[in-house]
């Protein structure tokens, strides 16, 4: 699987660890930075991992800041994208199960690396469920449609 990932100064250790367990599993992922602990503002590295999502060159995405809540948010102003914020493997099932997200963001803050690693294991292995959840799901992406055309 194609895997876009970023993180800011508070994501980046977490996001390092995550970056090698899922090169190691043989996932094909590709880093947006930042590329150290340096101070920097998570915009800059959500945006265009989220695009790579949206515009089809990666088929998911992982965005790790210190809450989870910044990258969560800008992730979800790029058209397209359905990112959730998950704590627990139970929450990024349901993301993928009744959701279909395709960004999972993560709080390098509030959780420990192997738990991180179990979360995006489950996410990643965890599929759209459909039925009546694609329902919903269409209601969403229409609402972005007309409220927020493409640029």
């Amino acid at each position: 699987m194609r895997i876009s990932i970023a993180c800011d100064h508070r994501g980046y250790e977490a996001k390092e660890y995550l970056k090698n367990i899922l090169q190691r599993a043989g996932h094909e992922v590709t880093d947006f930075g930042t590329n150290d602990s340096k101070s920097c503002d998570y915009p800059d590295h959500a945006i265009p991992a989220s695009r790579a999502v949206a515009d089809g060159l990666a088929d998911m995405g992982i965005l790790i800041c210190g809450s989870g809540i910044g990258m969560s948010i800008t992730a979800n102003k790029v058209h397209g994208i359905r990112a959730a914020l998950c704590h627990d493997e139970l929450t990024a099932q349901m993301s993928r199960k009744h959701n279909n997200a395709n960004v999972l963001c993560l709080p390098a803050m509030l959780i420990n690396d192997p738990l991180m690693a179990s979360i995006a294991e489950t996410w990643l292995a965890t599929e759209f469920e459909g039925g009546r959840h694609e329902v919903r799901l269409n209601k969403m992406m229409e609402l972005e449609k007309n409220c927020c055309p493409e640029k």
